[in-house]
């Protein structure tokens, strides 16, 4: 993967909210083409922060954050989407009221147009959702809904896609079901760059990761390298990676 094109890079990123108190200090990640990373680390590790500085949702103190070639240190959530970034944060991810087609369309307001093409691509690849298209996604269960969050966060054909923990709150069944509709979007073309609290199960479907600790990368290398390192395993995985054997 070393010849691909670089999709997305943050390079010694210092942000945080709160003026004088950084959150990230000095964070460093790339994204290759067609890649599946991910970004794991304990609570407070600042790991949604990176999310939040890459979509210009915290302040950058310095530092800066790349779309391929673009600069886009600062550049705001909307104007992201436009420019082929993807994002799925981890609550209020769907519009409750509205049934599961009109959350697409909502996902296609800045290219109306292509609204029936991107519609048959994401149900193509999530057939529930267009099993479900004229259901209210508030009736629908947490696995789905968190279908319908990333199926609209494809609608305008990303180059990559930002998920923010997209286990929390389901089950183990529904946890491996959302894992196994992400490596289905990374199959299909699409890189993504995954937050993730379950770790363990981070590792064993991404290709690389990066395990920040105190706003720095602390850890890195391919998801089965960082299973089966003794420091990682110790720090940051516990018994449940040993007894898993990476």
């Amino acid at each position: 993967m070393n010849d691909q094109q670089v999709v997305l890079a943050a390079t010694e990123l210092v942000a945080g909210y709160v003026p004088e108190v950084n959150i990230l200090d000095g964070c460093n990640l790339t994204v290759l083409a067609g890649e599946f990373v991910g970004i794991i680390g304990p609570n407070g590790a600042g790991k949604s922060t990176l999310l939040k500085a890459i979509l210009g949702q915290c302040s950058v103190r310095s530092g800066a954050v790349h779309l391929g070639e673009k600069d886009i240190t600062g550049h705001k959530a909307h104007e992201l989407v436009a420019l082929g970034v993807g994002y799925v944060p981890q609550n209020r991810n769907v519009f409750p009221s509205l049934t599961v087609r009109e959350n697409l369309e909502m996902g296609c307001y800045l290219a109306p147009k292509r609204f029936p093409e991107r519609f048959d691509y994401v149900t193509t690849l999530f057939p529930r959702l267009g099993q479900r298209a004229a259901q209210r996604a508030g009736a629908l269960s947490g696995g789905e809904r968190q279908m319908v969050a990333m199926g609209r966060a494809l609608m305008m054909e990303p180059t990559v896609l930002l998920l923010d923990e997209p286990s929390a709150g389901l089950s183990p069944v529904l946890q491996d079901e959302v894992f196994v509709r992400c490596r289905t979007i990374n199959t299909a073309g699409v890189a993504i760059l995954m937050v993730e609290q379950n770790a363990r199960r981070c590792l064993q479907v991404v290709h690389r990761a990066y395990v920040l600790d105190q706003g720095q990368n602390a850890y890195t290398g391919t998801g089965r390298e960082l299973l089966a390192d003794p420091n990682v395993i110790e720090l940051y995985l516990g018994t449940l990676a040993r007894s898993t054997g990476g």
